[in-house]
């Protein structure tokens, strides 16, 4: 049964990890890696002198941050208030409703938030109706950053709960029942027994997505990027499409992505150290 799990990664994960060596070369496509003359550590020097990468890395970094502090903890949050809902039918119901929109594609995706923030969608709309100007909120560069968490939210927030779910429904009921002859209400319920029990999956999650702390898709930034919002909208990933695709620049694009790889593992090993206190490490 995990046979096609292990053949995928091996094909698509491991085997391409023999082309980053193209990262220590002058990569040429008619040459091959074979033949491309080596440049070993200058395709690095050349991103930490580049003015650009900078700015790129801050976008990147202050992105990822907003999605680690109010993205991640939506799902748990959504979990919990699921747990709460005791009638199955409304239950299923909105969570059908919360896990559509993970089946969309970010360019689906990116159509309708332009559509809902433009300048006759409905949000303006509501605006006019309340008497204010309309806003241009996908030319706006301070809308920008808020505009990416909320829509990656909507988009993943139904998925995401269903680990969650899956690991309030393993929590022994003689807790709650114990708690409630205890004298425990639901706050206290979720707070002294929901929660130490998914502790261990929210840290497992947490590492896992702090091991990509650089990595935050292309797709979902490249579909809401507008020329006006560049400033604080442009990330590695795009970067990386426009210098690599775009560009031929092969080896420089190849040295990012190592360079994203080695900050995702001192992170995981530094977040691991930690968690390892609690006796809840990944290693």
């Amino acid at each position: 049964m995990i046979l096609p799990g292990i053949i995928f990664y091996i094909v698509f994960k491991y085997i391409p990890l023999a082309g980053s060596v193209i990262a220590f070369q002058n990569y040429q496509i008619l040459k091959g890696i074979m033949n491309s003359p080596w440049v070993w550590f200058d395709n690095f020097k050349f991103i930490f002198t580049y003015q650009d990468f900078y700015y790129v890395l801050r976008n990147t970094a202050i992105i990822a941050t907003y999605k680690l502090i109010f993205q991640f903890p939506a799902p748990i949050i959504l979990a919990l208030l699921f747990n709460e809902v005791r009638l199955m039918f409304p239950k299923r119901t909105l969570q059908s409703l919360f896990y559509l929109p993970h089946f969309l594609s970010w360019v689906i995706v990116g159509g309708i938030v332009f559509e809902v923030l433009s300048s006759q969608g409905i949000v303006n709309t509501i605006r006019n109706w309340m008497g204010f100007e309309p806003i241009l909120y996908m030319q706006e560069e301070r809308y920008f950053r808020g505009i990416v968490i909320l829509s990656g939210i909507w988009k993943e927030i139904g998925w995401g709960t269903i680990v969650y779910l899956a690991a309030i429904a393993g929590i022994n009921p003689s807790l709650y029942e114990a708690a409630v002859m205890d004298g425990a209400n639901r706050w206290k319920q979720t707070l002294y027994i929901t929660l130490p029990s998914i502790f261990p999956t929210i840290l497992v999650l947490f590492l896992l997505n702090i091991g990509n702390f650089l990595e935050l898709g292309f797709e979902q930034i490249y579909n809401l990027l507008t020329p006006m919002t560049y400033s604080v909208g442009d990330i590695i990933e795009t970067y990386v499409y426009r210098a690599g695709i775009l560009q031929g620049q092969f080896s420089v694009t190849t040295a990012i992505g190592i360079f994203q790889s080695v900050i995702g593992f001192i992170l995981l090993w530094i977040f691991n150290r930690l968690a390892n206190k609690t006796g809840e490490g990944l290693w």
